[in-house]
């Protein structure tokens, strides 16, 4: 069922990519490995990185990844049955742990898992904290870590923005990196600190890089505060998290 809808899918991406001219510019495809399983392991600041970051492995090696996304995604009349269908794995928010099989099931298999550790959009587009789950099903499952910084997505579609996929010539950069492979000994919690520095060189990189500017003084929005931008920081965007949190919470309890 993969083979029949995947290739549809990144087709219809590129199309509207081509259509918009969205900028796109692929750093180290090399490192994508030919054959075997990996965890592959990006940043979020947009509702569309699952894509970008796809294409960046499909492009690179030709790999299909298979992302973790929240269940409710695959409840969608429309999505439901394509993430279905290109073999992505459900999280229940409230009990992880069939994803989690699932997803060393996959790697064990040879297949390319793709996670996002920050489990929530950067607000800030800096890296939040990382979860240690990439750096667990790599070593449950041999698998080495791959590395994925997305620079540029958010300008398409965020959290707390209007979407703007129609905005047209924005750059995107899909920075991949060295694969992490892991050793017997090493403990999660040190393999998810050496990833997210890792990550954290190559997001600055790609900042460093982007050929794109804010188009005026409104246009800042999208470049971190300590870039210039109007961004807010890590510690104002955790903030603003929890009281989502705590908000939906509240929603939920009123349900019930």
């Amino acid at each position: 069922m993969a083979e029949l809808v995947y290739p549809p899918v990144i087709g219809a991406a590129l199309t509207v990519f081509r259509a918009l001219d969205v900028r796109i510019r692929i750093i180290g495809a090399e490192h994508i490995p030919a054959k075997g399983g990996a965890v592959l392991v990006s940043n979020h600041i947009s509702y569309l990185d699952f894509l970008f970051a796809g294409l960046g492995a499909y492009r690179g090696g030709k790999r299909k990844t298979r992302f973790m996304a929240k269940d409710d995604v695959f409840k969608h009349a429309v999505s439901g049955p394509l993430m279905r269908g290109m073999k992505h794995i459900p999280v229940d928010r409230t009990d992880g742990q069939p994803a989690y099989e699932a997803a060393v099931r996959a790697l064990r298999a040879g297949e390319v898992v793709g996670v996002f550790p920050e489990a929530t959009i950067s607000r800030s587009f800096m890296l939040k904290k990382f979860k240690t789950g990439a750096a667990r099903m790599a070593a449950d499952s041999g698998a080495p870590l791959l590395p994925v910084v997305l620079w540029g997505t958010q300008q398409l579609w965020t959290k707390g923005r209007p979407k703007t996929l129609t905005k047209r010539h924005v750059p995107v950069t899909i920075m991949i990196g060295e694969p992490i492979v892991l050793k017997p000994e090493d403990k999660p919690v040190m393999v998810t600190r050496r990833l997210r520095a890792a990550m954290t060189e190559m997001l600055d990189r790609a900042q460093r890089e982007y050929p794109g500017k804010p188009s005026g003084p409104d246009d800042t929005w999208w470049l971190p505060a300590q870039l210039g931008g109007t961004a807010p920081t890590l510690e104002t965007a955790e903030a603003e998290d929890e009281a989502e949190a705590v908000a939906k919470a509240e929603r939920r309890a009123a349900k019930d």
